[in-house]
């Protein structure tokens, strides 16, 4: 293995030889790198597989629960993953909202329809059965909000009685 000090040949574009990757000349020390840009009009178009966050709010109910027992359950669940923005319940329903993080509306969907049953038994989550879903996009969350009759941002975060 070759020892290289910071700022040596490797970090300048060069691999182990000291040749560039790209195969042109190599620069003479002091020597600018050509940048390269986007010509005056040309529109960036972002990468169709690159994941997006998608605002989810999960609703479920069923019977009654010890109040206590949810709040303890769902503590649990959001400590097991932190990714959970806030959390109310009462006993015999409960309101989960987070950001998920996914390729499009179908994945995060799928992610978010199957959080409340694979985690039921690690948390001690209640015997409840999904009653509703939303999935919108970050921007449409931003405009709801701006708009004042979307959801209000998550704040406090965390576990909340209604």
């Amino acid at each position: 293995m070759r020892r290289v000090r910071p700022g040596a040949a490797a970090f300048r574009g060069r691999g182990t030889s000291g040749a560039p990757r790209d195969g042109g000349s190599p620069r003479t020390a002091g020597e600018e790198r050509a940048l390269t840009g986007v010509a005056e009009g040309d529109a960036y178009e972002a990468p169709r597989d690159v994941p997006r966050l998608w605002h989810v709010t999960l609703s479920v109910s069923g019977d009654r629960a010890p109040l206590m027992e949810v709040r303890r359950a769902l503590e649990q669940l959001a400590h097991d993953h932190p990714f959970l923005l806030t959390s109310r319940y009462a006993a015999d329903h409960a309101e989960i909202r987070y950001w998920e993080e996914a390729r499009d509306l179908h994945d995060a969907a799928a992610v978010a329809l199957r959080l409340w049953g694979e985690h039921r038994h690690t948390a001690g989550l209640p015997p409840w059965e999904i009653v509703g879903l939303e999935v919108i996009d970050r921007e449409t969350y931003h405009q709801r909000v701006a708009e004042g009759y979307g959801p209000p941002p998550a704040t406090p975060v965390g576990v909340h009685p209604f």
